[in-house]
């Protein structure tokens, strides 16, 4: 695809039948609303600031969200991007959205499925010869985390920042990543559970790699940065900066009452196709709304990504995407994000019609990344939204970084 031309949602019927093949136990949802469909509730703009609040109390140093809603743009910031200079927080500010990556890269992957150039339910082996342990493990079931294949990070950041501090500036390879994974025993056999592990979309960067023979930087920018004019949307890896203007990322030691630990330089080479892109709420926004709106992939790789295997309660996931239920009923699209210094909740209507992107400059709190995911109800379900106290239930605690803690 060239980087003028975004897809259609149009396939042929025959097309389409072929690529529907996938696991009788996933549920899928119907085609894209309609503009004439339901309209939301008015977004609760004072709620979602009495979440930002909130989260700086419980030790965000700021906090920030962004609403995009059929061309009106509300936004809300409090507290400071930069502890040293007090300046404060904008949703103009770049940040590092960690696991909202992965949709990124499950976008480069589908289009490459609508070119014919990979198949959902072959073997990764088959694309990476000798890669992993068992033939059986497909490209489907590493984008919806169903491989089984350990989270090396786990290991990694069992202890928060001396783990941090032992690879802020590593640069490691894909596959020094991807053995660190196979030094331990599978968590499930291909396609028996839901296991969230950053493996999975390390392995799905070296499918872009080998399927195109470019960086993933490159496929990145020429399929959805530059088609999207994403002007605040980068991949730098192994670069430590980030360019331009942004709020500096605070991480939080695993001692209670000890200093954050600035944590805005680092490779983030531990993540790359997992969790090392750079944007702003506007272009995720921008980003999520176009793929829920067909812009991205034809309308079966949608319906692809769209096929959901249930994590909780309230929350199931596709390929590389994330439907989460609200209190209202309403369900949203898109990912939710945890870097050293950086959480992300970036979501979208059925429709792609109004689009939520907010963060807060910290990690390591889990109360924090409970607490922000109220600007969803705030957003979706307006002034029908519950009240969230405490560690709200099915709400993901740490899902990129923290060991030991059950993942929802």
């Amino acid at each position: 695809m060239s980087s003028q031309t975004l897809r259609t949602a149009t396939v042929s019927g025959t097309v389409l039948l072929s690529l529907l093949a996938g696991p009788a136990h996933a549920t899928a949802d119907s085609a894209p609303a309609q503009a004439g469909a339901t309209a939301l509730a008015q977004p609760d703009l004072e709620g979602v600031r009495a979440v930002l609040r909130t989260a700086v109390r419980q030790g965000a140093p700021g906090a920030l969200a962004r609403i995009d809603d059929r061309g009106t743009v509300h936004r809300a910031v409090t507290g400071v991007a930069d502890r040293r200079t007090g300046r404060t927080i904008s949703t103009l500010d770049r940040f590092r959205i960690g696991s909202v990556t992965k949709t990124f890269s499950a976008v480069v992957l589908l289009q490459l499925v609508d070119e014919k150039k990979l198949r959902l339910d072959t073997s990764v082996n088959h694309y990476l010869p000798g890669l992993l342990p068992d033939d059986r493990i497909t490209v489907r079931h590493v984008l919806s985390h169903r491989s089984g294949l350990y989270d090396y990070t786990n290991d990694m950041f069992a202890r928060t920042v001396p783990g941090f501090e032992a690879v802020r500036t590593k640069v490691f390879t894909y596959r020094e990543l991807v053995k660190r994974s196979l030094r331990h025993a599978r968590t499930n056999g291909p396609g028996a559970a839901y296991s969230y592990s950053n493996t999975n979309f390390v392995v799905a960067g070296m499918l872009i790699e080998k399927l195109t023979g470019h960086p993933v930087q490159t496929e990145y920018r020429s399929r959805i940065f530059e088609p999207l004019k994403l002007r605040d949307t980068f991949y730098v890896h192994p670069n430590t900066k980030l360019p331009g203007r942004h709020a500096r990322g605070y991480l939080t030691p695993d001692t209670p009452g000890a200093a954050l630990v600035d944590a805005t330089r680092q490779t983030t080479s531990w993540a790359q196709s997992a969790g090392s892109i750079i944007s702003t709420a506007g272009d995720l926004n921008t980003f999520l709304s176009a793929l829920l709106r067909g812009k991205l992939t034809s309308a079966a790789s949608l319906y692809q990504m769209r096929r959901w295997w249930t994590v909780n309660s309230n929350t199931s996931y596709g390929l590389g995407l994330r439907r989460r239920t609200l209190s209202c009923g309403v369900s949203v699209y898109g990912h939710t994000g945890a870097v050293q210094g950086y959480y992300t909740y970036a979501f979208t209507s059925k429709d792609g019609r109004r689009s939520l992107s907010a963060a807060v400059n910290t990690s390591n709190n889990g109360t924090v990344l409970n607490t922000m995911f109220g600007t969803l109800e705030s957003a979706f379900c307006g002034k029908r939204a519950k009240t969230l106290r405490g560690s709200a239930a099915g709400v993901e605690r740490y899902e990129d970084i923290a060991p030991g803690v059950p993942r929802d």
